[in-house]
C-alpha cells in the first residue's frame, strides 16, 4: 500500500521482499544441515509441522521448495527442515531463489493493488493513512506478541509433560 501511495518504490518493495525472505530461508536451511534432529528434538512445536513438511516433501519436492512460502504455518520451520533432508544446498538454493522472486512479485502486487482498491472504497486515503499505518503496525506487533507468548507458553507445557 505505501508503495501505492507513492511513499515507496514497487521495484524496490519486490527488491527487498525477495532479498529478506531468500536470505532468511537459506539462513534456517543451514542449521538445519548442521544440527539436523537434534535441534528439532529440543522444539515440541516445531515436530508436528516437521512431520507435515517431510510428507509433503517425499510427494512434491520442487514444488514444496517453490512454494513454501505460501504454506500458512509451515513457512519458518520448512526450510530448516528441508536442510534435515536430503536435499542439495545446491538444488535448495535455486529453487529458494525462484521461489522468492515469485513470492515477492505476488505480495509486492498483491499490496500495491490492494491499496488501489482500499483507496477506491475508502475515497481520499491520504486523509487517514498516518493512522492507518500506525494501526497496522500496532496491530501487527500485537498479533506478533501474542504469538510469541502462545508458543513460549505451548513449549514450557511440552518440557513439563516430558519432564514428568
Amino acid at each position: 500500500m505505501s508503495a501505492h501511495l507513492g511513499y515507496l518504490s514497487i521495484g524496490w518493495v519486490i527488491a527487498c521482499g525477495c532479498a529478506g525472505t531468500l536470505f532468511g530461508d537459506q539462513l534456517y536451511f543451514y542449521p538445519g544441515r548442521r544440527h539436523g534432529a537434534n535441534f528439532l528434538e529440543k522444539r515440541p512445536a516445531w515436530q508436528a509441522r516437521s512431520r507435515r513438511v517431510h510428507r509433503i516433501l517425499e510427494r512434491h519436492p520442487v514444488l514444496l521448495i517453490l512454494g513454501f512460502r505460501f504454506l500458512y504455518g509451515l513457512r519458518t520451520v520448512t526450510p530448516f527442515v528441508l536442510g534435515t533432508s536430503k536435499v542439495s544446498y545446491p538444488v535448495f538454493t535455486l529453487l529458494n531463489l525462484a521461489g522468492a522472486v515469485l513470492w515477492a512479485i505476488a505480495i509486492g502486487l498483491a499490496g500495491y493493488f490492494f491499496g488501489r482498491g482500499v483507496e477506491a472504497v475508502l475515497g481520499e486515503i491520504r486523509h487517514y493513512e498516518l493512522e492507518l499505518i500506525a494501526f497496522v503496525a500496532v496491530a501487527g506487533a500485537l498479533v506478533w506478541i501474542l504469538a510469541f507468548v502462545r508458543r513460549r507458553c505451548a513449549s514450557a507445557r511440552a518440557r513439563d509433560e516430558s519432564d514428568s
